[in-house]
């Protein structure tokens, strides 16, 4: 099947944020040990990321204090810090022969965007996605670009007026503002604005004291009253918040089973207590494949074709629940031929890595032409909690005008606990996918358990033993996890 039937193309905008943006950036992303989940088992979000607010004069040093803020906090899984400066307005022709002149005022705070710069923290503080502007100082301009953000447990907001606009306040969960000489802001900006933006001293000092020091005098100072606490208070402040938010996922939802997932006679229909997932009727093409995979005399060559073999069988399967819309054809002879067509708007596949890779082959012999995203989910070898390491995703999906109209397969190889699968959807749901835009695509064999291999030295398996048992035994989602799924197309790996 080909991605023809997309009427409509989506441009690629910039590198995602969880790669470093560059250097002449102030937004960066910083990623350390993965984001735990902030759901509850019931699928719902329990907790906000952590937003800091940062303000101060200009060059007074307010990123450096927000990455000293970082470097403080430790261990602290995802932290964005989100610089004021790409929020300027977009400048008529006019106010660009303006600024070019150093006649532009940059530092009233009529020259930020404040709606749209509340309106970007306020969906990053409720674990959604957001497209952040970008602003080029050599242009003076907005550009047309956005930089896509995403996943930040603890949210830096940087900038001049980062104190003044009351809807920003409101976000804030902690309050700072940044002190520092004035004579040592001056020769801080020149040699800043002379190298980064490419302005000359003149135009510096003539913008400084028509601008900026007013500015300063009558719009920023007055926000230090809104600050809270010094740096080293602010880092143990935002920890112990963390440590308060943070949810104990897994033995929440863990449910301790010793027989089959499914019972013989609900392989072929819908699970009456699991109303979306849908189980492939076993057949003997099935039972062979199984047996084959199974073997520990089956060849690497073997084992791959029949894993491709299975994840085709899979991804056709799933097809069926695509919405489908009547569509005529004219046959070579010139009759007419009434059949239909898949009516998704966008379409793509997201790989739950690393099991997901082996049904991408799969996925792409049946659906062709469309793009094919990746999730990272690890589990955390001390308690056994799913992490957040990496997330690429489609552009539909990263675009907010355009995710609601994307449908989604999301492959897992081998569904175990359920946990990774479980924190894709939350992360689909944060971007604005529909719920029963989401189809997962996997595989449950009892037989099969996830561990170390023995002699396979790593971390949790130090000794080369193999995976000491968490206490959690097989276990499966909540019944939230078969309401958050739209339909499951499952191969039951019964003998």
């Amino acid at each position: 099947m080909s991605q023809s039937f997309l009427s409509e193309k989506l441009e690629e905008d910039a590198p995602q944020a969880s790669v470093p943006l560059k250097s002449h950036t102030k937004n960066t992303l910083l990623i350390s040990h993965g984001r735990p989940p902030w759901y509850g088992q019931d699928g719902e979000r329990i907790s906000d990321a952590f937003v800091i607010g940062v303000a101060g004069g200009s060059a007074s040093g307010k990123t450096h204090v927000a990455r000293q803020i970082v470097k403080a906090l430790g261990s602290i899984p995802t932290v964005l810090i989100l610089s004021q400066d790409s929020f300027y307005k977009h400048h008529s022709p006019e106010e660009i022969a303006l600024a070019f002149e150093s006649k532009f005022d940059f530092d009233h705070p009529d020259a930020i965007d404040m709606p749209m710069f509340a309106s970007c923290l306020a969906d990053l503080k409720a674990c959604r996605q957001t497209n952040i502007p970008v602003y080029s100082f050599e242009a003076h301009q907005r550009l047309e670009e956005t930089k896509y953000a995403y996943g930040a447990t603890v949210i830096i907001a940087e900038g001049i007026m980062a104190l003044h606009d009351p809807a920003l306040r409101s976000l804030y969960d902690l309050k700072v503002f940044v002190q520092c000489d004035s004579d040592l802001m001056l020769a801080r900006r020149i040699a800043r604005d002379t190298k980064e933006r490419g302005r000359s001293v003149e135009g510096i000092l003539e913008q400084y004291l028509r601008y900026v020091k007013p500015s300063f005098d009558n719009f920023v100072r007055p926000t230090a009253t809104f600050a809270d606490i010094p740096i080293e208070l602010i880092s143990t402040h935002t920890r112990r918040q963390l440590q308060e938010r943070s949810n104990a996922f897994r033995p929440k939802m863990v449910k301790m089973v010793n027989s089959s997932l499914y019972t013989p006679t609900l392989v072929k229909e819908r699970l009456e207590d699991d109303p979306n997932m849908m189980i492939m009727p076993s057949t003997p093409q099935l039972e062979g494949i199984f047996t084959i995979l199974r073997s520990k005399d089956t060849s690497h060559q073997d084992f791959i074709f029949f894993t491709d073999r299975l994840s085709t069988l899979i991804v056709e399967y799933a097809l069926q629940f695509l919405p489908y819309s009547p569509h005529t054809v004219t046959t070579p002879l010139g009759t007419q031929s009434h059949g239909k067509k898949p009516d998704a708007k966008y379409l793509c596949g997201i790989s739950i890595q690393r099991s997901g890779s082996a049904l991408e082959r799969g996925f792409r012999r049946v659906i062709n032409d469309v793009p094919v995203g990746t999730l990272l989910i690890q589990t955390n070898s001390k308690d056994g909690e799913p992490l957040l390491l990496h997330v690429k995703l489609p552009v539909s999906i990263r675009h907010q005008f355009s995710a609601p109209d994307t449908w989604v397969f999301l492959l897992d190889a081998q569904i175990g606990t359920g946990a990774a699968a479980f924190m894709s959807i939350r992360i689909l749901l944060d971007h604005g996918v529909k719920q029963d835009h989401i189809i997962v695509c996997g595989a449950v064999d009892n037989e099969m358990r996830e561990g170390w291999l023995e002699g396979d030295r790593g971390e949790g398996n130090e000794d080369g033993a193999g995976r000491k048992d968490l206490g959690y035994g097989t276990w499966y989602g909540s019944d939230r996890y078969a309401e958050l799924l739209n339909f499951t197309a499952c191969i039951d790996g019964r003998r």
